[in-house]
């Protein structure tokens, strides 16, 4: 479906663009033609998210920035303007999460996370949304959600408050920014394969295959498989689209677990 080159004359960013999901989706927009920049915290796993992407002929760049410091978010995206162009495409993909009951969640645990999640979000939003209207830029937005917002989970809390606040925010931006051109969703993918969430949230084997048993596809999701979701729903694909959430899980909210 996707011409090579469909992000051609595009900058885009990605945040949490290290590993896993992330990385997958910067490697899929690069494959694409986008200028690709991605943002973390850690500089030697940027160096190495950078120099396996280059190694495969991809035009991406890293920029260390911890999203939750407004200063450091608008600094790595005025070196992305420099080094590139502004940004018209952002994966806010960035997150925190571990399980705990919430009877024994503290205030630094629930912070931690809402901090990344949530006010990390907005202060990329914000930031890209801001200087991409001002220049008349026209801005594409996906933003990584998680199925607990929509479900409910017993031990991420956390995260899935968060997460929801990140559908609210994403609902209430696209109807502010259509007018200027800008679109904004939501990708919910299900558990998926060589990710750090996949760890975290079923760490046993019993545990994983609970889970496999309540997915009508019998498994779980390929990081390749999210990150050309993502791509369609960035692209002029899916032009009329915003303020939606795609899930893919596989099925798996049709079984109600």
């Amino acid at each position: 479906m996707f011409s090579t080159q469909i992000f051609g004359d595009r900058t885009a960013l990605v945040t949490g663009g290290t590993s896993g999901i992330g990385l997958a989706i910067a490697e899929r927009l690069a494959s694409l033609g986008a200028r690709t920049a991605i943002i973390g915290r850690d500089e030697s796993k940027l160096e190495r998210a950078v120099a396996s992407l280059a190694a495969r002929g991809f035009e991406v760049r890293g920029y260390k920035a911890d999203v939750r410091d407004e200063a450091a978010v608008h600094g790595a995206l005025e070196a992305i303007e420099s080094d590139f162009s502004p940004v018209g495409l952002l994966v806010n993909n960035a997150a925190g999460n571990f399980r705990v009951n919430p009877l024994d969640l503290t205030p630094n645990g629930w912070n931690a996370v809402v901090n990344i999640v949530l006010n990390g979000t907005w202060n990329l939003t914000q930031a890209v949304g801001r200087r991409a209207i001002t220049l008349s830029v026209p801005l594409s937005v996906v933003n990584i959600g998680t199925s607990a917002a929509l479900m409910g989970n017993p031990d991420t809390v956390h995260s899935a408050s968060a997460k929801a606040g990140v559908m609210a925010m994403t609902k209430s931006l696209a109807a502010a920014w259509a007018p200027h051109g800008v679109r904004l969703n939501v990708l919910t993918p299900g558990l998926t394969e060589q990710t750090g969430g996949a760890g975290i949230l079923y760490g046993t084997e019993p545990e994983m295959e609970g889970h496999l048993a309540n997915i009508p596809l019998g498994r779980l999701a390929r990081k390749e498989e999210i990150a050309d979701a993502c791509a369609f729903l960035l692209s002029d694909f899916g032009s009329y689209i915003t303020g939606s959430e795609l899930l893919i899980d596989g099925g798996r909210r049709l079984t109600g677990h």
